[in-house]
């Protein structure tokens, strides 16, 4: 788990394939600069979800939640790329949580979890649209 001033980055849980149907995979605007397209029923969020648990078992990748409400608002995460660096793998927000500070908080949650626990020494992530930066850890 991450914990933000805001936020907190965990593992999915089925429950939240509710509020990720309605804060982010049913929009389309959070669709608009990832690899995955928009989920279009309520079946098809708890497949998704069924498969983000899968995967996250085996990856650093977690649901954002608003910590004030409780809510899951989106995702983010990091991955190995060569020995000891890192990228981020997207961060993705709901767009009514969108331009708030989270994309930041969340960003600095990665690095910190870099820093702290994985012996990381540099971290790329991308900022705004098709903007690729390193971070030295």
């Amino acid at each position: 788990m991450i914990e933000t001033q805001s936020l907190i980055l965990d593992k999915a849980k089925f429950s939240d394939w509710k509020e990720m149907y309605d804060n982010v995979l049913s929009r389309p605007e959070s669709a608009r600069y990832m690899a995955w397209d928009i989920v279009t029923s309520e079946e098809d969020a708890r497949i998704r979800i069924r498969k983000t648990i899968t995967f996250q078992k085996e990856h650093d990748t977690y649901l954002v939640y608003e910590k004030s409400s409780g809510r899951a608002i989106g995702f983010a995460g990091v991955e190995e790329i060569e020995p000891y660096i890192y990228q981020e793998t997207g961060i993705c927000l709901g767009p009514d949580y969108v331009g708030k500070g989270f994309g930041k908080q969340i960003l600095q949650g990665l690095i910190q979890y870099c820093k702290d626990g994985c012996c990381y020494n540099l971290l790329q992530y991308s900022y705004k649209m098709n903007t690729a930066h390193k971070g030295e850890l």
